[in-house]
């Protein structure tokens, strides 16, 4: 019989632990049912009231990661995307390179005309004459929201630019929207404000079944944090390298072996960097 358990949230909240939610996690990260059922009944074992979510989380890696490095590597996504902090630009990289995979030509970092000033806008991309610009607003702490103020924003810069843009004789192709997109969550009001207005929202759950997660598990577009063969430090130097994605490794041993790793480390994770890369879920 599974225990009844409060645990603490990273917002500083309690709530009832989920052994389903648990479990689930786990099977969509790769786990098959039995190593899903083992790994929650050794969890099981430890929880006590007050535990924290992120002590669960820590202890389902460390289990997932001894019978399954691939499965643990995408279980560790949310928290892999958190550490391409401390800037957005990695992020931004990351959005790009997931629009170029759904067939759009894009550009990061461009600065745009507007009518009235001018804008930096993160991610501009192109499909079929059709332009859209994208703001990517990353948090590093799991417990940010993007309220309507965000939206409201992000949507009167679009309208700046659009007009400049679609009056401008020399643009061949149409400014057709604005898109927002965040790794944590959008507030209630900050997706009804969106839906009315026509502006594209994309977070880690939104829009349900096509999130943020959904895109990049189908993609296979992993960001280099989510290895597991690299410590902490040797993916930060390779931020700083500007290598964002675990397929920019593909055929690239010359880039670990720039940050210090032996022939034989470097062997380890370009395996890796495979065995993610070919991962398709089901």
């Amino acid at each position: 019989m599974e225990k009844q358990v409060y645990i603490k949230k990273s917002n500083g909240e309690t709530e009832l632990f989920s052994f389903k939610k648990l479990r689930r996690s786990l099977q969509s990260a790769g786990a098959d049912n039995d190593m899903a059922d083992t790994i929650v009944s050794k969890i099981q074992v430890d929880l006590y009231d007050g535990m924290s979510s992120n002590a669960i989380y820590k202890k389902a890696f460390s289990l997932l990661k001894q019978k399954n490095k691939i499965s643990a590597s995408r279980y560790s996504l949310k928290r892999a995307i958190f550490e391409l902090g401390p800037t957005g630009y990695p992020f931004e990289r990351l959005i790009g390179a997931l629009l170029k995979e759904k067939g759009f030509t894009t550009k990061v970092g461009v600065i745009l005309k507007g009518e009235c000033v001018t804008h930096e806008i993160d991610v501009l991309a192109e499909k079929d004459g059709c332009v859209y610009a994208i703001e990517c607003k990353f948090h590093s702490d799991a417990r940010a929201k993007s309220n309507v103020k965000v939206p409201l924003y992000i949507n009167s810069r679009f309208l700046d630019i659009q007009k400049e843009w679609n009056t401008n004789p020399e643009n061949k192709t149409h400014l057709k929207q604005g898109w927002l997109v965040t790794n944590t969550r959008f507030t209630e009001d900050a997706v009804n404000y969106a839906n009315c207005v026509g502006l594209t929202l994309l977070s880690w759950d939104y829009p349900k079944n096509n999130g943020l997660k959904a895109n990049i598990d189908s993609l296979a577009l992993y960001p280099v944090t989510t290895l597991t063969t690299l410590s902490k430090r040797e993916k930060h130097l390779l931020i700083e390298n500007d290598v964002i994605l675990v397929k920019e490794l593909f055929n690239a041993s010359d880039k670990l072996n720039n940050i210090g790793l032996s022939d034989i480390r470097i062997q380890r994770v370009l395996d890796e960097v495979k065995k993610l890369c070919r991962y398709q879920p089901n």
